[in-house]
């Protein structure tokens, strides 16, 4: 201890006094009062004092050495107090163990000898080692800790080959998958390159092929490539779980090649692409887009739009499905937004967080745009980890075993479950299997219950997605979205470039109006002095010009510009289409020739393609063309009303040079617009069709100005 600013050493405690004694060998007896009270009193060295048994630890031991550790506590306890189970009314002391009559070195004796007696060989230094260990560590002591040495999956193996081994393992992560044979071909290159041939030898197969399994277990390091590289790219945990409590508060997109095949145009027989987005509140898929394989960010724009607007009723659904007839508080929604009027059951939900994958499409700059302007974050994923938005996996699994299982054509997920003759059992279109998928989201997953989705009142009982959706929705309130024709086109992909004398020209496309001879060879307003077009890859036949227009309230205004040799293919084509078209025609001419060749190929592909004379190849290709420009009408019903009338038909001849056109105009100049013009006929439109088959159109938005606080109060 620390006393009058010298070192002591305790030597003894009698009668209120402590003697002391310091480094130099001076003794000194203080009163116990007078050293307490000294300001640098302090005790430097003390024995610990008494500490719980790790109980767990004993727990995981062996029950011999467990056994063994506790009957020697009893011994110990008998050397020292005279009772087994120590100090206490438990009956008089045997004499030999007395301590009252025999001193402490006599009763180690004594228990040296009743135990060799009993066939365990003992000393007194053995039973008094086990007495200072008793007294130190408790019934840890007396542990035989030879059963507590750590042991290791790796045994007895070089720290040489198990280091190679090891880097051997990490470099395969992002390889195809290999042998056993391969690793070990490896890990003796690597140390032969390392230390020489033959100075660090391998162990047999057999040891070899265990050290490995002891290695890559719980690692990921070995399986399937997919599980190796959702692994390599799984962020490092901690992992905190993230609680959603409002519709929209995050919301999962990802796509995936559906198990069924279609039957597109002239009978080519393909597995379509679906892609979903997913409220993960309420489990909702507020909007699932099929198209043939290849979706792109125009598709997932789409998605966006769909989820802020109603689903309207198609046309054969069942009234039960509307929502006016499911749990949503319809009265109540419709006095806000009458856009719900006539509507399926299937919630409005506005995103504010979107989680998607590391996929082109949606972390496209033209899909980044078009969250940023309704005010959507985008949150990607990891590369290749799908557990990073498993609601959304799950959701796809859920989808293929509810619904896509019992569609004819049924696939199954890989090769292996396919059943014989799969192709042939193709019967239903895209459009067709589409509506059906559309129909079972509103009645088949909206109304089923869902184990995840329970209420903080309800926590027993498993709610539905519309049963979750009007539970929040009375909480959070409902804000309708309105979209139109604009903001349409707002979502589209986006390119910046310049208006030249011949136009705006894309992919050996040229795009020119007379609404563009003001700004000819100009600069725009925006700092790259760049004109900002969009478009769409599902119907490249016109683009989207913003020019200025100062008379209008935002300063600016669309214009449509047709593609010039829309008079020449009157048939839809998709920007898929006009890629395989620039692949097989090679260029020999000038640009434009050239562009004239590639209009007149286009042509010559879908004809042959429509008269069932081209290659399966062609054929495929103009039907996803066929597809995907249809599919494009379906923008007019999902807003309800029509747009302004475009300023000139698109079937006038505009160019006062375009001499090089030899073919008459036809009628129909072949742009797929998804917005009908103004020399559109009724018909024509998907407005006009379902009102010639008795349906009532689609009415024009209104929208209510919405009162956070007022509405507040009314929920």
């Amino acid at each position: 201890m620390r006393f009058g600013g010298r070192t002591w050493t305790v030597a003894a405690l009698a009668d209120g006094q402590v003697r002391l004694v310091a480094e130099n060998g001076a003794v000194a007896a203080v009163l116990l009062s007078l050293l307490f009270a000294d300001a640098e009193f302090e005790v430097l060295d003390a024995p610990g004092g008494p500490s719980v048994p790790p109980l767990g630890l004993l727990e995981s031991l062996p029950e011999a050495v467990r056994e063994r550790a506790l009957a020697w506590e009893r011994h110990v306890r008998e050397v020292e107090t005279g009772q087994p189970g120590g100090p206490g009314p438990a009956g008089p002391p045997r004499a030999e163990y007395d301590p009252q009559v025999r001193t402490l070195a006599q009763r180690e004796e004594a228990k040296a000898a009743e135990l060799s007696a009993a066939g365990m060989p003992t000393s007194v230094v053995t039973v008094r080692r086990m007495r200072a260990r008793y007294r130190r560590e408790g019934v840890w002591g007396l542990v035989d800790h030879r059963a507590t040495r750590p042991r290791t999956a790796l045994g007895r193996a070089d720290e040489r080959v198990v280091a190679a081994l090891r880097d051997v393992l990490e470099a395969g992560r992002e390889r195809s998958s290999g042998t056993l044979g391969r690793l070990q071909v490896y890990t003796e290159r690597l140390l032969a390159e390392q230390y020489g041939d033959g100075v660090v030898p391998l162990p047999s197969s057999a040891t070899f092929n265990r050290l490995v399994r002891a290695l890559a277990d719980g690692r990921g390091l070995l399986g399937s490539a997919r599980q190796r590289r959702w692994r390599s790219a799984r962020p490092a945990p901690p992992f905190v779980p993230t609680t959603v409590m409002a519709p929209g508060e995050l919301v999962m997109m990802d796509s995936t090649v559906l198990d069924a095949f279609v039957v597109l145009d002239d009978g080519v027989v393909e597995r379509p692409e679906l892609t979903i987005a997913l409220d993960v509140a309420t489990r909702t898929i507020c909007a699932a887009v099929l198209r043939a394989k290849g979706t792109r960010s125009v598709d997932a724009a789409q998605l966006l739009a769909q989820m802020m607007v109603p689903a309207p009723m198609r046309p054969g659904w069942a009234e039960a499905l509307a929502m006016e007839h499911s749990v949503v508080p319809y009265e109540r929604l419709l006095s806000v937004d009458a856009r719900l009027e006539g509507a399926a059951a299937r919630p409005v939900i506005t995103p504010q967080t979107i989680v998607v994958d590391q996929g082109n499409v949606f972390v496209s700059s033209s899909f980044i745009a078009a969250c940023e302007s309704l005010g959507i974050s985008v949150q990607p994923t990891p590369p290749g980890n799908g557990p990073a938005k498993g609601h959304v996996e799950r959701t796809f699994s859920s989808i293929n075993t509810l619904f896509v299982q019992h569609v004819a054509a049924y696939t199954g997920s890989h090769t292996g479950e396919r059943g014989q003759g799969a192709e042939g059992e193709a019967v239903w279109t895209l459009a067709q299997l589409d509506d059906l998928l559309q129909e079972w989201i509103i009645c088949g997953w909206q109304e089923r219950e869902h184990d995840g989705l329970r209420h903080p009142m309800m926590p027993r009982l498993p709610l539905s997605p519309n049963e979750m959706w009007a539970a929040l929705v009375a909480v959070c309130g409902y804000v309708p979205v309105p979209l139109g024709r604009e903001d349409y086109i707002e979502l589209m992909p986006i390119k910046r470039q310049k208006i030249n004398d011949y136009g705006i020209r894309i992919d050996y496309r040229t795009y020119d109006h007379k609404v563009l001879n003001p700004y000819r060879g100009e600069r725009s307003p925006a700092a790259d002095g760049l004109w900002e077009i969009h478009y769409n890859p599902h119907a490249p036949g016109q683009v989207w010009v913003r020019l200025p227009k100062p008379d209008q309230p935002r300063g600016y205004g669309w214009e449509s510009v047709p593609w010039i040799h829309h008079t020449l293919v009157n048939a839809p084509f998709t920007d898929f289409t006009w890629q395989h078209i620039k692949r097989t025609v090679a260029r020999r001419t000038d640009r434009a020739q050239h562009e004239h060749d590639l209009a007149l190929a286009l042509r010559d592909l879908l004809e042959r393609a429509a008269a069932g004379h081209g290659t399966r190849r062609e054929k495929v290709v103009a039907a996803r063309a066929r597809t995907e420009a249809t599919d494009c009408a379906v923008w007019g019903v999902l807003y309800g009303q029509q747009p302004e009338a475009e300023a000139d038909e698109l079937g006038e001849n505009v160019f006062d040079d375009d001499s090089e056109h030899d073919e008459e105009p036809s009628t129909n100049d072949g742009a797929v617009s998804i917005w009908p013009a103004e020399h559109t006929a009724l018909s024509a439109s998907p407005i006009g069709a379902a009102q010639e088959a008795d349906v009532p159109a689609p009415r024009r938005c209104q929208v209510t100005v919405y009162d956070p606080f007022e509405e507040s109060l009314r929920w």
